[in-house]
């Protein structure tokens, strides 16, 4: 890799103008590979880390760009902590652009805090993370931008300042009331 380049970022897709990944419009990069293998998981295609294709984080941050109405970018799966490094160069450039950054992820804001220093890179660059794996038996669509109970939608920087999850209470992410 030559001097300044980023590591390539494997995507199974992308979600252009989301608003279910998150509140307002939204880019929603799917990575692609998954070591948890959720039973009831939406997004089963994206578990083989043989598949998607290499996009460097620049292309993304440029696709994010396209759209002025998108004020946020979600990291999804697939596991975007299964390529912490290449997804935290991207976080980078994003957050450098002023976009709100979530991820979605099938570990524990605890195990990412215990995790490998790519992991607790990519965390410490989030604004929001919804953690935990899906749990089949404790699905609601009643859930607002997660899927089952026991998942958090955690505000990332409390959370790293107190080093023990805390519950976002914006709005746009938990609702009114």
């Amino acid at each position: 890799m030559a001097p300044g380049e980023q590591p390539a970022l494997w995507v199974a897709g992308f979600a252009q103008d989301s608003i279910v990944d998150g509140p307002g419009l939204r880019l929603t990069v799917f990575c692609q590979g998954c070591p948890h293998h959720c039973p009831g998981c939406q997004n089963p295609e994206t578990w083989p880390f043989e598949g998607g294709r290499a996009v460097l984080p620049q292309e993304v941050a440029a696709m994010a760009g396209q759209d002025p109405l998108v004020r946020g970018v979600t990291l999804s799966g697939g596991e975007p902590f299964a390529q912490a490094g290449p997804c935290a160069a991207l976080a980078r450039l994003l957050r450098a652009r002023g976009y709100e950054l979530a991820a979605y992820t099938g570990y524990t804001f605890e195990e990412l805090l215990a995790g490998t220093p790519e992991q607790r890179e990519l965390l410490g660059l989030l604004d929001i993370l919804v953690d935990g794996r899906f749990v089949q038996a404790e699905c609601s669509l009643e859930l607002r931008f997660r899927g089952s109970k026991n998942q958090r939608i955690l505000d990332v920087p409390q959370s790293l300042a107190r080093s023990a999850p805390a519950w976002t209470a914006d709005p746009r992410w938990v609702g009114e009331g």
